[in-house]
């Protein structure tokens, strides 16, 4: 497992608002180690035995918290990012719509200061063994050697859902995002997958936009050892239009299913056709 171990103690920043209690007690209840939470002005308090700190700062002083879960509303999501990054190793933005430019300062801003960013606009991180760190549902989850990385939330759920009904378990799950600035990339996720002595085998899944997956699938060729298999959603879309997420924007020859298919092909990647031969293809590597 890679990113969220025993040793990653979290704190919910906007654990009191709707979102931020909802998936704070579906994280407890998946034996999460949150050992706080940060909204200000409710600082004192607590939610289901986690103490509320109106600050990070108040929170660091108080708990041996290293990393942080984002859900508040896209207009204040810099701000907290930035009070994380400040603070803290590890933090994952759920929050959707965050302005691009503001995506722009969070990541200049933790490559500053070297913490790893997951998302804007991710489902999160899974570790079946250890927790949660995300919104994504538990059930289709299992504990076993398949590393996921993942543009899309939904692909992510279904392909966990196939890959555990198949008796094939995963180390860790991880959605990188569907927006077009992101804090962590596919790169970076298989190098730690590449290291990490529980995967044994990488599923990821890309769509169309942008290069992300013809720049992994160059990666993958010179760095990676073990096997991968991929799916890119998206195959029928036309080009030029804009799907579902804000980086699936095709641009001349690039980011074109066919092309990231063919460039992942041509690494000794093996491409599924559809999510349900997924199961097949990791069996057969």
């Amino acid at each position: 497992m890679i990113l969220l171990n025993e040793d990653t103690k979290i704190l919910v920043q906007g654990i009191t608002g709707k979102q931020g209690s909802f998936h704070t007690e579906q994280m407890l209840k998946y034996n999460t180690n949150i050992v706080a939470g940060v909204t200000p002005g409710k600082g004192g308090q607590d939610f289901q035995g986690v103490p509320i700190f109106d600050s990070i700062e108040a929170a660091k002083e108080n708990t041996d918290v290293n990393a942080s879960i984002i859900f508040v509303p896209a207009p204040f999501a810099k701000d907290a990012a930035f009070e994380s990054i400040k603070h803290l190793d590890l933090v994952v933005i759920i929050t959707e719509h965050v302005p691009v430019h503001d995506s722009l300062e969070i990541t200049a801003y933790a490559k500053k200061k070297d913490v790893t960013i997951i998302g804007p606009n991710t489902p999160g991180i899974i570790s079946p063994k250890v927790g949660k760190m995300g919104i994504m549902p538990t059930h289709v989850f299992s504990e076993g050697n398949i590393g996921v990385i993942s543009r899309s939330g939904t692909l992510t759920y279904e392909v966990a859902s196939q890959l555990t009904r198949a008796g094939l378990g995963q180390s860790t799950c991880i959605g990188i995002g569907g927006d077009p600035v992101i804090g962590t990339n596919f790169l970076t996720i298989l190098e730690k997958f590449e290291k990490d002595p529980e995967t044994e085998k990488i599923v990821m899944i890309g769509e169309i936009g942008g290069n992300a997956e013809e720049k992994a699938a160059e990666y993958i060729q010179e760095n990676i050892s073990k096997p991968v298999v991929s799916y890119i959603a998206g195959i029928t879309a036309p080009p030029g239009k804009r799907m579902g997420h804000a980086g699936a924007i095709i641009e001349g020859n690039t980011g074109t299913a066919e092309s990231k298919i063919k460039a992942l092909e041509n690494s000794g990647v093996k491409v599924a056709k559809k999510p349900s031969d997924i199961v097949d293809l990791i069996k057969s590597v």
